[in-house]
């Protein structure tokens, strides 16, 4: 019943988008942005409507934001959702919401959480924009120290026909990284006992070397491999992640983001800055767990987010213009740029 009430006052703050029988907000909105981004948004129309087919829905649509309007007034007018609309059964309401509306929540690097680190840290499966490659060379004979071994086909997260995978990915996504690798310990020992291998339950805390030893106990036997790969996929993830130095950083970005949050509303952004000024190294510099280039406009981007609104004058000025000279600097010693890096210079 909170639901219903709310409805009508969602209903008046994002009204929804008008059918193909009455001129949208956005209409011409698509005309006016690049071709690039047409395509894109198009194709994103094309894909939400092949979802909603598969899930038999009728939606009704809302938006907050630009960008949003108008790809809910695309998928509003889209020929094929237009027809799908007429026979689904199933009613949802879907609310677009422009991501550059909270900057803070996309850079910031939330909580605890086994799932995000995994997805964050390991290389994207190639052709898939949700899932990672998981090395699997552990699981083999193969002896090598190339990180970007191709010999053997890599694993992923997505594990629909194991309920035991299944269920520890809900630990990955729900529980603290603590209690999540706890969860894999446990579903590693209750694996290993099925198969009756050679396993010895510790207590205390869990480290990716225990978990390595245990998925060793696999290695050899083909049917076991079999009948628990899905499992082994994830706690690889897990271990994989959690010897990444990118996990490291992760880490210290967490730890920066809430000190920040805690002196924010004492310190002014001058003040800020300036203690972000000696953590700007070029690259012959840089240890290697110190901030990268891009690392430091990620922080600066979470930085103006969070801080509302700011006060100009000389101070911030000084300030600014510091982090800029030595941003620049470190921009400029860099031997080579990443893509990111070459799109904004």
């Amino acid at each position: 019943s909170a639901e219903l009430c709310l409805l009508p006052a969602l209903a008046a703050l994002l009204p929804p988008l008008p059918g193909p029988g009455g001129p949208g907000p956005a209409e011409g909105g698509l005309g006016a942005l690049p071709a690039e981004l047409r395509v894109t948004v198009r194709a994103l129309v094309g894909d939400l409507d092949s979802l909603f087919t598969a899930l038999g829905l009728r939606e009704e649509s809302f938006a907050v934001g630009a960008l949003s309007r108008v790809v809910a007034a695309e998928l509003a007018s889209y020929a094929p959702a237009r027809n799908r609309r007429r026979t689904a059964t199933n009613k949802a309401s879907v609310i677009f919401v422009d991501r550059t509306l909270d900057l803070a929540g996309a850079v910031g690097h939330h909580g605890d959480n086994l799932a995000e680190k995994i997805l964050s840290v390991l290389p994207k499966l190639p052709g898939h924009k949700t899932d990672v490659m998981v090395n699997m060379v552990e699981l083999t004979a193969l002896q090598t120290t190339d990180e970007t071994c191709s010999i053997i086909a890599p694993g992923c997260l997505a594990q629909p026909n194991d309920p035991a995978a299944k269920a520890l990915w809900e630990s990955f996504m729900n529980l603290k990284q603590k209690e999540a690798v706890m969860e894999a310990r446990r579903h590693l020992v209750e694996a290993a006992s099925r198969e009756n291998l050679p396993i010895k339950m510790s207590m205390g805390r869990v480290t990716p070397e225990q978990l390595s030893s245990y998925i060793h106990l696999f290695r050899n036997n083909l049917k076991a491999l079999e009948n628990h790969c899905g499992l082994l996929q994830l706690v690889l993830a897990a271990v994989q992640t959690l010897k990444h130095p990118q996990t490291s950083k992760w880490d210290n970005f967490l730890a920066f983001e809430r000190l920040l949050l805690q002196t924010i509303g004492e310190s002014e952004m001058p003040s800020v800055l300036n203690q972000l000024l000696p953590m700007i190294k070029s690259y012959n510099k840089r240890m290697k767990y110190d901030y990268t280039c891009e690392d430091f406009l990620v922080l600066l981007v979470y930085m103006y987010s969070v801080v509302g609104e700011i006060k100009s004058g000389k101070e911030l000025d000084a300030a600014e213009e510091e982090v800029k000279k030595a941003l620049v600097k470190a921009i400029n010693d860099e031997p080579q740029l990443s893509p990111l890096l070459q799109k904004i210079t």
